[in-house]
């Protein structure tokens, strides 16, 4: 543990990524994707419970499967009326029809989350950051863990946290800000807190949000842009 704290602190390694990241800046076209992306994440947290409600679930659709997964299963979902009236069998179907691999479980959060379509934005809204609003998330929302939740609150417009995937700790191992052994680890509470923390330093180096930061890091390892 103390050789990865040590890491996390290691100012090199946050030079390295910040430069990076500043690089990829001097992109016209990866500047104004992110710049386009951030502005439709802006519009959201103006919209109402219902789009904050289908941001929720996109989420949860997310997770351990894809981008576009998530998203033609809630497009599926709301053309079909199941995201927020279907009974468990109708949502079970629709994700099967749409491929997804784990439609089973995720047809059973969507239905244990229903009861928040209507006030979750007010819910979010009434805590006092970000991060008090993530730590309610993820015990009351079946199926969101640190990562998901934190994606989530990004998506409706608050950009001061981490979304730590895969592709993030890998843009993290490859900068020496934690080691490769680190970034095959599962991530608790305190070790995704402690790299948040790091991922900070870089994106107070640059100037910009955790959630700006996170769609360089994230457009690095797969060439997208994608909320």
């Amino acid at each position: 543990m103390h050789q990865m704290q040590s890491k996390l602190r290691d100012e090199p390694a946050v030079a390295s990524m910040a430069e990076t990241v500043r690089a990829l800046t001097r992109n016209t076209r990866v500047r104004e994707a992110v710049e386009a992306r951030i502005a439709e994440f802006r519009m959201v947290h103006d919209m109402g419970s219902q789009k904050w409600y289908e941001e929720l679930v996109y989420c949860l659709l997310t997770a351990y499967s894809s981008a576009l997964m998530g998203q033609r299963c809630v497009d599926a979902l709301l053309s079909g009326g199941a995201l927020t009236v279907g009974d468990l069998q109708g949502v079970h179907s629709c994700l099967v029809e749409e491929g997804h691999r784990f439609a089973r479980a995720r047809a059973e959060y969507i239905i244990d989350s229903r009861h928040l379509a209507p006030d979750i934005k007010t819910v979010i809204q009434g805590f006092r950051d970000s991060r008090e609003a993530r730590e309610w998330l993820v015990p009351n929302v079946r199926g969101l863990g640190w990562k998901e939740a934190s994606h989530y609150l990004r998506n409706v417009g608050y950009l001061d946290l981490a979304i730590i995937d895969r592709h993030i700790l890998s843009n993290m191992a490859e900068h020496g800000l934690i080691t490769p052994e680190d970034a095959k680890r599962g991530l608790t509470k305190r070790r995704y807190m402690e790299y948040e923390t790091a991922l900070g330093q870089v994106a107070h180096a640059l100037g910009m949000s955790l959630g700006e930061l996170d769609l360089y890091l994230w457009y690095r390892k797969t060439g997208k842009v994608l909320k």
